[in-house]
């Protein structure tokens, strides 16, 4: 092993508690020295610079109890637990106004003062100390640095929104000058734009798996996944259907729901509470959702002719693979055991949010 390196150190704190996070794995040969204004730690272990000597001295901004102090070894880390000798927030963790490199602030591990340390509830220190959030984010990157999670999503949301804004004026101007007769043209004038936006929303499926968002895979997945069937298998695979009044209300019902939910979701990422907003997400779907199901429905059943007389998608025996695959008929089982339980599921899990958002707050009486 080569000289001796510093690891990284991530510190949080309550009114009552400094906590440290040394980040160092298989640790051995741990040598602690904690008095009331410095730290020193030495120890072998896995870090940033591989198996190594690691090592570390802090002079501590103010005094803290090293009798009611203590440290332990997890599968990770080695934690300390800091008793302040004197309750009250601390401005930094060291005596001198420089922070050194390897010290980092873990904001997942801070704690309001109002917050007890055995509530489950987990507070966060942007809404609780947001002047104190920026001096600190000020203090260990030089800037207020937003969360990457949170940026992606507000963009990816807001492109969304645009996209269906697109979609829903192009038919309404269309509409609006050339009335019923539009209707047949509306798949060759935005069945392009509307094909790109649905390609991305297949990342829905993905957010959840990454916990970027809390949604259910499962209800993502048939929500996006059956549009993508309707959209790229039904009408993009078949000419004849491109014409047929029923694409252009499918689009205008999935465009009208995605207008309002993608809003709503840029405002809860940013924490700004419309409550009209809110009851129109949890209430246009009552009568959206099986208007939008309806068109899937109609546009399978009017394919299935047109899929049994050009054999698209249909691979026929006999064949050098000795397989066989009839289309048709793999559209009759969607619609019987695929196309009702996704539309159950998908307005059940819809009920309960709506039930869960719109619910009206119970007044204890004293």
């Amino acid at each position: 092993m080569s000289n001796t390196l510093t690891p990284f150190v991530y510190w949080a704190q309550t009114e009552g508690q400094i906590s440290l996070k040394v980040d160092l794995t298989d640790v051995k040969d741990l040598n602690v020295n904690l008095k009331e204004t410095t730290l020193q730690v030495t120890a072998c272990g896995q870090g940033a610079g591989g198996l190594n000597n690691y090592s570390f001295d802090l002079n501590l901004h103010l005094p803290i109890d090293p009798n009611e102090s203590n440290f332990k070894v997890i599968d990770r880390e080695v934690h300390f637990a800091l008793k302040k000798k004197n309750n009250g927030w601390w401005p930094r963790l060291t005596s001198q106004p420089q922070k050194p490199s390897w010290l980092k602030i873990d904001f997942d591990k801070w704690k309001s003062e109002d917050m007890d340390d055995n509530e489950d509830e987990k507070r966060d220190i942007l809404n609780d100390y947001p002047d104190m959030y920026d001096k600190l984010h000020k203090e260990e990157f030089g800037y207020r640095k937003e969360d990457f999670m949170k940026v992606y999503l507000v963009i990816y949301n807001l492109c969304q929104f645009v996209g269906f804004i697109y979609v829903l004026a192009v038919m309404a101007i269309r509409y609006s000058r050339d009335g019923p007769d539009s209707m047949k043209e509306t798949y060759d004038t935005v069945g392009g734009p509307f094909k790109f936006i649905q390609l991305l929303q297949f990342l829905e499926v993905m957010h959840p798996l990454f916990g970027y968002t809390k949604s259910s895979v499962l209800v993502s997945l048939l929500q996006t996944g059956g549009r993508g069937f309707v959209l790229f298998c039904m009408i993009d695979a078949e000419s004849r259907m491109q014409t047929k009044p029923v694409v252009f209300y499918l689009f205008l019902v999935w465009s009208t729901v995605e207008i309002v939910r993608y809003p709503y979701y840029i405002t809860q990422l940013l924490n700004i509470e419309i409550h009209f907003l809110t009851w129109l997400r949890y209430t246009i779907w009552i009568p959206l959702y099986p208007l939008g199901f309806i068109c899937e429905g109609i546009i399978m059943l009017r394919n299935i002719p047109y899929f049994e007389e050009t054999k698209k998608f249909t691979v026929s025996l006999p064949n050098s693979y000795n397989f066989g695959f009839h289309f048709p008929s793999v559209i009759r089982l969607y619609l019987l055991f695929l196309l009702l339980p996704a539309m159950y599921t998908v307005m059940s899990r819809m009920n309960q949010q709506r039930l869960k958002k719109l619910r009206k707050p119970e007044i204890k009486k004293k």
